[in-house]
């Protein structure tokens, strides 16, 4: 399941001009130069930008390479704009596809921006007491010299708080160390959680799960494969288990359709009924910054 898509979070791509229907540039219209400050803080820059325009009243640097393709690409990523261009397509037609998508384009650079400022916030500092969401709920990790290993305390009953995590380290553990010891427990974790819902919704669907495997994917939940493999990212088990058995139960589903058909909905709405509310919300709940 591709989390990079033009509704959701992540790197959004366009092609114009396939095969056959290339369009001409406008007339005066000539190649981008240097006309302000790329540097300035009203730029929208990509930081590798080896050229600039103007869409609508806005100033975009943004990188540009030739490519052997048939087309024009666009791609909006993290770091910015990047364009991609046929060696035969003149740089007039380059700025004229441009600006023909210009709004498409502004549209998905603020979304990303957007993206890139909710992950900074969810940026962890690895330190004694710092709190992260284990299975939708909030723990709390405390340096422990006298533990062994990583110990999970599940939270009491009652108000009197959440569940800790103790790490068998010294209070002066650096940052790394600290955040290398609790993101193995929590992909022990993962795995774990993820066989045993696998087990349960695999009969349901009448799939065999051949090969199971985490996955650290930027831009994926998960994937399957024809052979029966399927890879789940370790990073789900920040979520609930509803959200989470969404994912298994979407990849799970592609064993036995590999595409998004209305027959593949299908299937997935078999098992779990409110699968919209629950992709919806996986779309818009925060996963901490493990970096």
């Amino acid at each position: 399941m591709d989390k990079r898509s033009v509704s959701a979070c992540g790197d959004a791509q366009l092609d114009l001009f396939g095969p056959g229907d290339q369009t001409s540039g406008a007339p005066g219209t000539v190649a981008s130069k240097p006309k302000v400050d790329a540097t300035s803080p009203g730029v929208l820059r990509h930081p590798q930008a080896n050229r600039q325009i103007q869409l609508q009243h806005q100033w975009v640097a943004y990188v540009f390479r030739r490519a052997r393709r048939r087309s024009i690409g666009f791609v909006v990523g993290d770091q910015g704009l990047s364009v991609a261009a046929p060696r035969w397509v003149a740089m007039a037609e380059v700025e004229q596809a441009i600006r023909e998508k210009a709004g498409w384009i502004l549209r998905k650079m603020q979304e990303q921006q957007d993206r890139n400022r909710r992950l900074e916030a969810t940026r962890l500092v690895w330190a004694d007491g710092v709190e992260f969401a284990y299975l939708g709920c909030s723990v709390r990790l405390v340096l422990d010299p006298v533990a062994s290993g990583a110990v999970w305390e599940p939270a009491p009953a009652g108000p009197s708080g959440g569940s800790i995590l103790r790490l068998g380290l010294p209070a002066g553990a650096g940052g790394e160390q600290i955040r290398e010891m609790a993101q193995g427990w929590l992909q022990r974790q993962a795995r774990q959680i993820f066989e045993q819902r696998c087990a349960h919704f695999a009969p349901l669907l009448g799939v065999q799960v051949r090969r199971l495997s985490l996955s650290s994917a930027v831009t994926r939940w998960g994937s399957a494969g024809a052979d029966g493999a399927v890879r789940l990212n370790w990073r789900l088990v920040h979520f609930g288990l509803p959200i989470i058995d969404y994912v298994v139960v979407h990849e799970l589903a592609h064993l036995r359709v590999m595409d998004h058909s209305p027959r593949f909905w299908e299937v997935v709405e078999s098992v779990v009924p409110d699968y919209r509310q629950r992709r919806q919300a996986l779309q818009d709940d925060r996963v901490p910054r493990f970096s």
